[in-house]
């Protein structure tokens, strides 16, 4: 990205149509010279959204397909219910318009994030993406008119990925 390097670990074993699809849409250069458009800051929510070829959050690649669900994230711990799941600093998992609408956005997990295990994860973040994702949240969130503190829109450090390259998956 344009705020320093992060390698993606992906899995195929666990998501292994998200994986091709991700793959698939980096090497057809989809992803490259793409903004990240959605930084979010809840106590239990951190990540950055990308891969919407227009920075909206409303385009992908023009298909979609099946979740492939985790079944093997951890409990949220102060939630009793258990339906609140660990996304654990440093996943990569797909953002989704509702079931079985994964396409080509995704996003960058920098803090534990509860969420409800209803997001793909596909792969990891190495282990120096997180402290640039740590250097995007810190630059915080463009104000609005409506909203003058923010804790979900556009970063204010415009993040862009460059090149996105793919050296294969396992």
């Amino acid at each position: 990205t344009n705020q320093g390097p992060m390698l993606l670990s992906l899995n195929r074993a666990k998501a292994p149509c998200t994986v091709q699809s991700f793959l698939h849409l980096a090497k057809s250069r989809f992803y490259d010279f793409t903004t990240c458009h959605r930084l979010t800051l809840y106590p239990t929510l951190q990540v950055l959204q990308c891969g919407d070829p227009s920075g909206t959050g409303e385009r992908g690649p023009g298909y979609s397909y099946k979740d492939e669900l985790p079944t093997d994230l951890p409990n949220w711990p102060t939630d009793p219910t258990g339906a609140s799941k660990v996304y654990a600093r440093g996943t990569l998992a797909m953002a989704n318009a509702g079931p079985n609408t994964n396409g080509s956005q995704f996003f960058l997990v920098f803090a534990d994030s509860r969420l409800r295990p209803d997001y793909t994860v596909f792969g990891t973040i190495d282990r120096l993406g997180p402290k640039v994702l740590d250097r995007v949240a810190a630059g915080g969130i463009v104000p609005t008119a409506e909203d003058p503190a923010p804790v979900d829109g556009a970063p204010k450090r415009k993040t862009d990925i460059l090149i996105a390259r793919s050296l294969g998956g396992h």
